[in-house]
């Protein structure tokens, strides 16, 4: 099977599955386990890497070259979902997935998401909510491999459009969480060479131990010489409509700010809904936990 039989196909695109299933949108569904473009991690003679789609969240945790290369994608990898998820879970289908919020996801309720014209978790439970509010829509954007990709400044190949970076597979758009149209598939994420000296770390505060969607999460990539910052990447989910990198963190650590006075730059773009207050809090605090484990040196996720 081509890219272009899939393509123009008649269903909804399926690879692991772990959200369209529980969504249930309906069938008929399209196989992409047939479609060898989307499978794999290739090297490049430059030392950077191709992941295809279809690669699973499991093997982005364990390849042992991909972990050396580019820890903060790794580490995110291992700390999401359970292992049974992991198992099944691919790279596309964490970047295209649709968000989690109840409201969107309940048949009793109609928001911008599904064609209607409000969004009645404004009005509603906003627990879990965005904190930084850039659109009519508050459900957090769900992708975790997103938010750390955006650190790599890494690149997506998408049938139908060519390559583009992985920012721009999402916007504000309250109707949609991604901007792949009909017909368009991802095909590839392609990294950057890897940064020498890179030390990363990744943390997701979540509401029990384990299988939890986070309330807020982060990854930092950091280079470090002479006891000083000298490189910095910083992302964090859970928290937007879209991940989110932070300019404002980096800058503040390669000005020689301390990791606290960094972290807390974050907490100008926040505009709490009525209930997540406590996410500034923990925004701040997440981001300033990945910082001192990856200034340590540490390569962790919790």
């Amino acid at each position: 099977m081509t890219l272009h039989d899939v393509a123009t196909a008649a269903g909804v695109f399926r690879a692991g599955g772990t959200d369209l299933m529980s969504r249930a949108p309906g069938g008929p569904y399209v196989d992409l386990h047939g479609v060898p473009e989307l499978g794999g991690i290739t090297w490049r003679p430059d030392g950077s890497a191709v992941i295809g789609a279809l690669t699973t969240v499991a093997d982005l945790a364990r390849d042992v070259r991909l972990r050396a290369a580019y820890p903060a994608l790794a580490l995110t990898a291992a700390g999401l979902a359970t292992p049974q998820i992991r198992e099944a879970g691919t790279l596309g289908g964490n970047l295209l997935q649709r968000n989690r919020c109840a409201y969107y996801r309940s048949p009793a309720f109609s928001c911008h998401q599904d064609g209607g014209d409000s969004c009645p978790a404004r009005d509603g439970l906003t627990l879990y909510a965005t904190v930084v509010d850039s659109g009519p829509c508050v459900a957090p954007h769900p992708s975790s491999l997103a938010m750390t990709l955006l650190g790599y400044d890494a690149t997506a190949e998408v049938y139908g459009r060519g390559e583009l970076e992985v920012a721009g597979l999402y916007d504000d758009d309250p109707t949609r969480d991604h901007r792949l149209a009909r017909g368009e598939i991802l095909v590839s994420v392609r990294m950057p060479p890897p940064t020498p000296g890179e030390r990363a770390a990744y943390h997701r505060a979540i509401a029990r131990s384990e299988a939890e969607w986070p309330l807020v999460e982060a990854a930092a990539r950091l280079v470090v010489a002479d006891d000083a910052i000298v490189f910095a990447a910083v992302t964090v989910g859970g928290v937007a409509r879209t991940p989110l990198r932070l300019p404002e963190v980096e800058s503040a650590l390669l000005a020689g700010e301390s990791l606290a006075e960094a972290a807390g730059r974050a907490e100008a773009r926040c505009a709490p809904q009525a209930q997540t207050g406590y996410k500034v809090a923990l925004l701040t605090g997440t981001i300033l936990h990945v910082l001192e484990a990856a200034v340590e040196g540490e390569k962790v996720a919790a």
